[in-house]
């Protein structure tokens, strides 16, 4: 029986996405986000809490101006990951 040497990656034949590739997609997907998450935190504001007093108001920019680093982390963390 002989033993014969499995592919690069698994045996699955696909190759591994290199840190170089996986910044320039996070870089893209982060820009995504920021734009996507900004009109969302606008609309909210526009639909709900224009009439609040504005103490209310600035926390609510505060927590909404630090929310989207929650899910920015994760692709980061995944942009940092090495080959």
């Amino acid at each position: 029986m002989a033993i014969t040497q499995m592919p690069q990656g698994g045996g699955t034949g696909m190759r591994r996405v290199t840190i170089r590739t996986r910044k320039f997609f996070g870089t893209i997907v982060l820009l995504a986000v920021l734009v996507v998450y900004t009109g969302l935190a606008v609309a909210l504001h526009n639909a709900l809490i224009v009439g609040w007093p504005m103490v209310l108001q600035l926390v609510y920019f505060a927590i909404a101006g630090l929310g989207w680093t929650l899910p920015a982390m994760a692709v980061i963390r995944w942009m940092a990951r090495p080959d």
